[in-house]
C-alpha cells in the first residue's frame, strides 16, 4: 500500500507543479507584452499566480475527496461532511499551512497532507519571488 501512496503522491506534486511552472511562465512571456499601466500588470500579474494556487488546491482537494471515498487510503474526520467543498477548504488549509483543525486526516491520507503544506509553502515562495523579480522590472523601466 505505501508505494500506492508514493506514487500518488509523487503525481500530485509533479502536476501541481508543472501547472505551477507553466502559469508563471506564461505570465512572464504575456506581462511585458500588454500595453497597460504597470501597475494594472501587477494587478495581473498577482491574479494570475492566485489562479495558479487556487487551481493546485482544487488538484490536492479531488485527491483528497477521491481518497476519503475510496477504501484503504484513509479518512478525513472531524468537522468533515465528505463533500468536495469540504474537501477544498481542508485543503486550502492544509495547502496554506494554516491548519485550523477542525478536519483531521486519519490513516494514508495523512502524508497527502504533510506533502500538501510542503509544496504549498514552496510554491506560494516561488510566486513571492516571481513577483518580485516581475516588481523589479516595472519599476526600473
Amino acid at each position: 500500500m505505501m508505494i500506492y501512496v508514493f506514487i500518488i503522491n509523487s503525481l500530485i506534486i509533479a502536476i501541481a507543479v508543472v501547472i505551477h511552472y507553466e502559469c508563471l511562465y506564461r505570465l512572464s512571456l504575456y506581462i511585458p507584452k500588454m500595453k497597460i499601466k504597470h501597475r494594472l500588470r501587477m494587478v495581473f500579474c498577482v491574479f494570475g499566480a492566485f489562479i495558479a494556487h487556487v487551481v493546485e488546491v482544487w488538484l490536492f482537494a479531488l485527491a483528497y475527496y477521491w481518497m476519503h471515498k475510496s477504501e484503504g487510503w484513509g479518512k478525513l474526520t472531524g468537522n468533515f461532511d465528505g463533500s468536495l467543498m469540504d474537501s477544498g477548504y481542508f485543503s486550502f488549509t492544509v495547502y496554506s499551512t494554516v491548519g485550523f483543525g477542525d478536519i483531521e486526516p486519519i490513516g494514508s491520507i495523512r502524508f497527502l497532507t504533510g506533502i500538501e503544506s510542503l509544496i504549498g509553502l514552496i510554491l506560494i515562495t516561488w510566486s513571492a519571488s516571481f513577483l518580485y523579480l516581475q516588481m523589479q522590472k516595472e519599476w526600473t523601466d
